[in-house]
């Protein structure tokens, strides 16, 4: 958006106002609508300070973030107004009563910004076009669909179920990735205590023997000085790294790709990550080309739930082979992100006029992988996690028991 300051006259006073507009036209038309006066002269500016104030406050007060919808009352809200839509019951009052039996604050303000649109004439699909940061393209296409064809409650309650499906599939990592991190968290906080309070017990006692300290010993001394000394400056620095690794991440789109490409090679982190990429990507694209969205726009809204910046970029190779004639097999060959077997599953399809039924077979197909692989999480983790104890008791009993027995062999 630009801004425009207009001089005006009112009665014998001469006065201005800063408006924010696409162009010229738009804010003379803004103008006139607040009855001010008479134009003289439209100016386009700089963003005024005290505007940019106001809009550095709203986005800490207003209760619209620049952030998805939890998924959880998002999803309830869906259910109950598609319920209230497939009743037969007006849509400005389907809207207004799941407004006021949602908890959530975003989700109320946006849907009460929506409903005042409705109100004053436009469509449902064009009012919530504004919030796609917070509702996603998914949700935009899923209206604008149910619009289009008349079914408005069963689109909503096919976009409730995609996303039903997606959030069952995140708890069900967050759920087997617990056990892991609760072992890791556990792991450092011992290291570091004994580190801290139990290594410092040994040290006079070490260095008055005189004695040549063996190697673990030399390892936990230098680790303890190393906390001990420079602890500070190395949290620092950590958090430092990953704020600045963070942000380079969301900014730099080169970096992201290569970020994404990194994830994917490493061990049990790139399988879970694939599997729940594309399986998400196959889903939503059987239903949206079950209900009736074109093939290319469905391509397009699917790529739209993957996360994985470099698995999106190869998907995006699939609408471009259909844009240039080929077929969608050739186009999912291209995206080199598939295996011999589904590539011919998704070509018997196309060729047999059976897609949709082949699609949901591939789905399930990674839908399983990806359910096995979350459920056996801890199992597959088992053995780094037992070398990663084995080891640090072992450099520990090492460190305090070796010298311990050498000043006995002198002592005897």
């Amino acid at each position: 958006m630009k801004f425009f300051r207009v001089r005006y006259k009112q009665a014998k006073k001469h006065s201005s106002i800063t408006l924010e507009a696409a162009h010229k036209a738009e804010a003379l038309k803004l103008f006139r609508t607040k009855n001010l006066g008479v134009p003289l002269e439209v100016q386009e500016v700089s963003e005024p300070l005290e505007m940019k104030i106001e809009r550095f406050k709203k986005r800490f007060t207003s209760p619209i973030q620049n952030r998805r919808v939890k998924d959880e009352p998002y999803i309830a809200f869906l259910d109950q107004l598609s319920t209230m839509l497939d009743a037969g019951m007006p849509i400005n009052t389907c809207l207004a009563e799941s407004i006021s039996d949602t908890h959530d604050p975003m989700i109320r303000s946006i849907f009460a910004e929506v409903l005042r649109d409705i109100e004053s004439g436009q469509s449902l699909s064009r009012s919530v076009a504004g919030f796609q940061r917070q509702i996603g393209t998914l949700s935009l296409s899923m209206f604008e669909l149910g619009e289009q064809t008349g079914t408005l409650s069963n689109a909503i309650a096919k976009l409730s179920m995609i996303l039903q499906q997606i959030h069952e599939n995140r708890q069900k990592l967050k759920k087997a990735t617990r056990y892991p991190l609760f072992i890791l968290i556990a792991m450092s906080i011992a290291f570091t205590v004994v580190i801290t309070f139990v290594v410092p017990q040994f040290q006079s006692f070490f260095e008055q023997s005189g004695m040549e300290l063996p190697f673990p010993t030399k390892l936990l001394l230098w680790t303890e000085h190393a906390i001990r000394t420079y602890g500070p400056y190395i949290l620092t620095g950590s958090i430092i790294l990953a704020t600045t690794f963070s942000i380079a991440y969301s900014k730099y789109p080169s970096l992201r790709l290569k970020a994404d490409q990194s994830m994917l090679k490493i061990y049990i982190v790139g399988k879970v990550t694939y599997y729940a990429m594309i399986g998400r990507f196959i889903y939503l694209f059987n239903v949206l080309t079950e209900a009736g969205i074109p093939m290319i726009e469905s391509l397009q809204i699917a790529m739209g739930v993957v996360d994985n910046d470099y698995i999106r970029q190869e998907l995006k190779k699939i609408p471009t082979a259909i844009e240039d004639g080929r077929s969608l097999a050739q186009g999912f060959a291209e995206s080199a992100q598939f295996e011999g077997m589904i590539l011919q599953m998704i070509k018997a399809g196309e060729s047999s006029g059976s897609l949709g039924v082949m699609l949901g077979k591939v789905n399930r197909v990674y839908n399983n992988r990806y359910t096995y692989i979350v459920d056996n999480v801890a199992t597959l983790i088992e053995p780094i996690l037992i070398a990663a104890i084995a080891g640090f008791v072992l450099v520990l009993a090492l460190g305090i028991f070796m010298p311990m027995w050498s000043m006995v062999d002198i002592a005897g």
